[in-house]
Formats: C-alpha cells, structure tokens, sequence
C-alpha cells in the first residue's frame, strides 16, 4: 500500500512537471530543459502507468500519443454558433468595413485587432472545472464532429488549464500543419505509395479526422487559440484582453497578433504580413481584423452566417498559368512509378517552376490532365509545385492522354498494382532505378549525410560498375574514385573522408537510410530509441513493433518484411563489417562532444533561430550543437526568441530579430559561444 501511495505521488509530480514543460516548450517556445531530461520524465511516467494500470488518469501527459481506436465520430451541437467570416480582397472593400462599423457606432475611429489567418481547421474546446471535457470540428457551424481524443495528442492543446480557470470555457482556435512538417509528411506517403495531400489545410483536417490517434499523434499538427466566445464577469473589455486572458491559462496565441488604433494601421500590418508571409512556417491566407472593444462587437452583432464586427483580407491566391509539355514517369526507391508533369517554365511566388509531380495514375484522371494542356499551378504550402486544375475551354485537340506503362520503364519487369494502394511498383528488386534512387537516398542529407554523394556521383559510380548497393560504398577507395570523369584527388579525398566519416552516425539514421518501407525520419527515431540496436530491430516481431509508440501496422509489416529478405540481411550484415555502427549503446548527446558536465548557461533553455549560410559547418550541425548543448531550436522569430544566428545572405528573419529587438549573433560569435561551452567550433564541421 505505502508503495502504491508513493507511486500515486510521484505520477501526480511528473504530470504537473511535464505540463509544465509542455507549456514552456509548445506554447511559450521557451522551454526549460532539453529534449533528453524532458524524455527521461516521461518515460517514467509511462513505466508508472504501465507497473500501476490503477493511477491511469485520461488528462495524463502520457496519453499525447493516442487512446482508443474510434468507429465514428460523434456530433457535436456548438452551443455557441461558429459563423463564418465575411471577406474582402482589397484594401477598398475593407476601408468600406470600417466606414459601416464607424456609421453604426456613431465614432469618428475605431481600434481593431488584426491577426493572420491561419489556414487550417477551426476547432472548438469545451472545458470543465479547468478539465479539457469536448473537442469539435467547426462542421456546418451549427454542429461539428467530436475529434476530443485526436485533438488530446496535440501538445500545444491544454488537457489541463492554469489555476483560477473558470468552471466552464469554450474556447476556439484553429490546427494547423506545418510547412516543413507537411512536405516531409507528403514525401513518406509519395515513398509508400500512398496518395499525397494537396495542401497543408487538407493534411491537417485528414490528420484530425483519422479513426486512430496515434496516426494523429504522428502527424505532428499544432495549434493557434483566438477567441473566447462567451467572457462573463465583465473583467474583459476587449478583444485585445481576452487574448491575454487565453495566454495567462495556457493557450497558445499568434505572437504576430497586432493591436490596431484605426483601420490605417491595421492596412499597414495586412501588407506587412504579406511581405514576410512566405517566411512563416506554417500557412496563411490572409488576415483577419476584428473590432477591438467588446462592447461594440455585442452592439453590432450578426448576421444569420457571419460577425459584422470582423472580416477576413484574403491575399490573392499565388499561382500561374503554364503548359504541360510532356508527362514522363520516374522510379523510385522503392519502385512506385510516379507521372512528373515537364512544364514550360513559370514563376510562382518567386520560383521558377519546371515540373510538378502527379503522384498517380488516378490523380492524373481525376485531373484529366494531357499533354500539351494549359494548367493552373501553384506551390502548395509555398514550397511542391502542384497542378491545381486544367483549363479544358483552352484545348486545341492536339493534346494527348496519358497512360500509365505496363512495364517499368528503367527495366522492362512487370508493374503491378496492390489492392487498396493507388501506387503502380516495378516488381524487380534489382532494377537499376530502384538501385540508384536507394543509393541516394541512403547518402542524402537526413540519412547517412554522405557530402559529395550526390546523384551525379551516383550515376557515374554505377556506370563504372563500382557500386551494386549501399554496402559497396564502403569498399570505395580514393584511387578508384580518381578514375571517375570529373573527380580529382581532391574531391576524391574528401569523399572517402564523408563515407569513413558517416560509420559513426546514430543508430536511427542507418535505419532511415535503409529505405525501409514506410520508415520515415521519425519513425527511424523511433525504432532506434525503443530497440537501440540492428539486431534487437531485425530480431523483433510484429506484436513487438506494433508495441512501440505511434507505430503502426503498416511499419511494422516493413520491417518485418524488410529483415525477412536474406538479400537484406546480407546488406546489412556488410555494412556492419565495414564499420558503420549499428547500435546506441548510450544516448548520443554531450559525450559525443566531449564536454559532459561543462557549465552551458548561454545554452541551456535558450530558443535559437538560425538564418543565412554559415562557413564553419553546415547550419543542420550549428543547430545541432546548439540543441546538444541545451538549447531549443525555433524555425521562426518571435519575442520568445533570445538569439538569431546570421550567417550570410539572411533574409527576414533577420529583419524580425531586429524589429522585435532580439539579440543576434555573428557566426564568430555563435563560435566563441561554443568555445565557452568547451566545443571546438573547428572540430565540427557537419555530420
């Protein structure tokens, strides 16, 4: 029993601690510890839960990575509407807002709120004595789609709300995806096969809509809280308040929020935004201006579907016309034939666009696009160029439809289609596509960052016969090298230099580097923080992946089948034999560096954004050696931020450090930082 009281204790001091931390990490962006002590919590927690199933508690932080399985989703009748904004798409129209609320209001100037309009999926909490109690869809605005237990795994959603919460709150705000998180999201799907999503928007209501949480928990969404339907008390007057009032219990807000005194200001920050809106991480589509006091939001009221005291600037939408002058079919890695538009070259957003993927066969009916159409394109999320929609009233007959092959076109082997999959797959293990794009994947970037093992290199690599797979790159010598067209001493040096150089990566960029199917990044992580060596990962059964965190059936069936192949195997097998480390015996972390119990106070809890090219090393390394060194990595400037490291070339993140007032940093002196933390800067040139 005492042991039983005293596990109660500690689980109640690690959920009130992780809250904490998860507050000070996904709402504050300033967080207090590092990613290893605040994984160490909760893996306590966890073994808590697991050796005494009776302190379950559903607001535990523990239950991030999903509950049970939904059938359905339940409706959910909003008991305050949530109407639809009014929108305008030029300045005129808005100045036109702001006469009508000066008219009814009888005032000479009005004070707005002006806020980004985040492009994602409205949502709306429900809480209950401080407790997160119902979370829903907007749906019709009337009623929406209780999604509570896929909203409990995003951390920037409070399961539990600051002291002095009121005994009943509805809050709303808006999920969203992130650029970089939806492009890596979108990749993993394209590698599997999988129909990819359109948008951030769409990846995000697909994520929140999914039957499991643990897929949502994978999908790493996020959130933005702006608005407090219903404020008893009369303590709050404004909106600009109540938005304070949201941050004092735990909400997360947009730090880019402004307070407008009239509606001149309010236009200045509309195209301030647009000027810097491709540098935010995440999308926006406008930006929405309120009327600030709340008095005269209740005088002006609604209409049947809208707020008269707000409206909606909607940028224009950044996208071009152009043609599609061939449709050519690319093999990947793990032989899913994908149709690439070849376009006419257009700028969109300030690229210059060449090619848009069309992902699939069905995609490409749907879209009914041909060759020699015109076409609408855009980058979606502002970074893959995607078709948006044909302009058939623009066709001369002279365009062509586009089939699939009925063979692979590196190969000639059989493609086939496996039921449920929209993917087409080359059947030949050994085609020299698959080859080369595993070959590049295993040296790119994220995976075993081999520098100089490029696509270039690996195609005259496999043109001379010197490579057949990953495990031959680490039989290369600098003489064989030397033979290649366009490779000298030196080049050569340094290649074999990156591949001895990549032996001693961590244990879940192997893993990445494989090209496991359906192993991304994340789930690499994964597998190697749960079973920390090759061996404990080849040995392991379905039922021992599937218990592993966020991983599901489609991962674990990978892996199993991946380690089931004697080829595989072997590859592996020789990999090892070459040196490449294939288990992580310790965390890889600050004894990597050699300055375990260095004091790091310029590092520990600080947020760092970095900007522009560095000389040194690579900025993937700086932000590394930051994080290892105790320090948070922000991909955008805010006031939360303390440093931003400019290197050459930087662009507007500089400009907002120095708008906000956030101290940056030279490279020199983000080097003379490390030499205090005991790194030296000259020993870490990339992994």
């Amino acid at each position: 029993m005492e042991e039983l009281d005293d596990a109660a204790l500690r689980a109640r001091e690690l959920r009130e601690l992780i809250r904490y931390h998860n507050h000070r990490y996904y709402v504050l962006d300033d967080p207090e510890v590092t990613d290893a002590e605040y994984d160490a919590l909760l893996r306590e927690l966890i073994a808590l839960e697991e050796i005494h199933p009776e302190l379950a508690d559903p607001d535990s932080p523990s239950r991030r990575v999903g509950g049970e399985v939904a059938t359905s989703f339940e409706p959910v009748v909003h008991e305050i509407p949530m109407l639809s904004l009014d929108n305008v798409f030029n300045e005129e129209l808005l100045r036109a807002f702001d006469t009508r609320v000066r008219r009814a209001m009888g005032l000479g100037s009005v004070e707005y709120v002006a806020e980004p309009k985040i492009d994602g999926l409205a949502i709306s909490l429900a809480y209950r004595d401080g407790r997160l109690f119902v979370g829903a869809t907007r749906g019709d605005g009337e009623r929406g789609e209780n999604v509570t237990a896929n909203l409990r795994t995003i951390r920037s959603i409070p399961l539990v709300l600051s002291p002095g919460a009121p005994e009943s709150l509805t809050v709303r705000g808006e999920v969203y995806m992130r650029k970089p998180d939806f492009a890596h999201l979108n990749q993993e799907r394209e590698d599997r096969g999988e129909p990819v999503f359109a948008n951030p928007r769409n990846a995000a209501a697909g994520s929140l809509r999914q039957q499991d949480p643990r897929v949502t928990a994978s999908r790493k969404l996020d959130a933005f809280f702006y608005y407090l339907p219903r404020i008893g008390g009369g303590e709050i007057g404004t909106h600009w308040e109540s938005l304070a009032r949201l941050r004092a219990l735990g909400f997360r807000v947009n730090d880019e929020i402004t307070l407008c005194r009239d509606i001149d200001q309010a236009i200045e920050f509309i195209h301030r935004i647009a000027q810097r809106r491709e540098s935010f991480p995440y999308e926006i589509d406008g930006v929405v201006v309120k009327v600030n006091r709340l008095d005269l939001q209740g005088a002006l009221g609604f209409t049947s579907r809208s707020p008269r005291w707000a409206t909606a600037y909607k940028y224009p939408a950044q996208q071009a016309e152009t043609i599609v002058r061939d449709i050519v079919v690319q093999v990947g890695r793990t032989g899913v034939l994908t149709p690439t538009a070849e376009l006419e070259p257009v700028e969109v957003s300030g690229v210059t666009v060449s090619r848009a993927s069309l992902h699939n066969q069905d995609y490409v009916q749907a879209k009914d696009v041909r060759i020699g159409d015109r076409v609408v394109i855009q980058r979606a999320g502002d970074v893959i160029p995607e078709v948006v929609r044909v302009l058939p009233e623009k066709r001369t007959g002279s365009e062509r439809e586009f089939a699939m092959p009925a063979a692979c076109p590196e190969c000639g082997s059989e493609v086939v289609r496996e039921p449920g999959e929209a993917a087409v797959r080359c059947v030949n293990l050994s085609c020299p596509a698959r080859i080369r794009e595993g070959l590049i994947h295993f040296a790119s970037r994220n995976a075993m960052n081999i520098d100089g093992l490029g696509p270039s290199t690996v195609e005259r690599l496999l043109a001379a016969g010197m490579v057949r797979d990953v495990a031959d790159i680490y039989s290369l010598t600098q003489d064989q090298l030397m033979e290649l067209e366009r490779m000298g001493e030196k080049s050569a040096a340094n290649l074999v230099g990156a591949i001895e150089k990549s032996k001693s990566n961590s244990l879940y960029r192997v893993i990445f580097a494989l090209g496991i199917r359906h192993v991304g990044e994340n789930a690499a992580r994964l597998l190697a923080g749960h079973f920390h060596s090759m061996d404990a990962l080849a040995c392991a059964t379905h039922a021992d992946l599937m218990s592993v965190p966020t991983v599901g059936g489609a991962i674990a069936d990978g892996v199993v089948a991946f380690f089931e192949s004697d080829g595989n195997r072997t590859t592996v097998g020789r990999l090892a034999e070459a040196g490449v480390r294939m288990a992580d015996e310790a965390p890889v972390g600050l004894d990597a560096l050699g300055v375990s119990g260095v004091s790091r106070p310029e590092f520990e809890g600080k947020s760092f954004v970095f900007t522009g090219a560095l000389k040194r090393f690579t900025r993937q390394r700086a932000e590394e050696l930051a994080r290892l060194l105790g320090g948070r990595i922000a991909s955008s400037v805010s006031r939360k931020t303390d440093y931003v490291v400019a290197g050459e070339d930087a662009g507007s993140k500089l400009a907002r450090a120095r708008e906000l007032g956030v101290r940056v940093l030279s490279e020199q002196e983000l080097v003379d930082m490390l030499g205090r933390a005991g790194v030296d800067a000259r020993m870490q040139g990339g992994e």
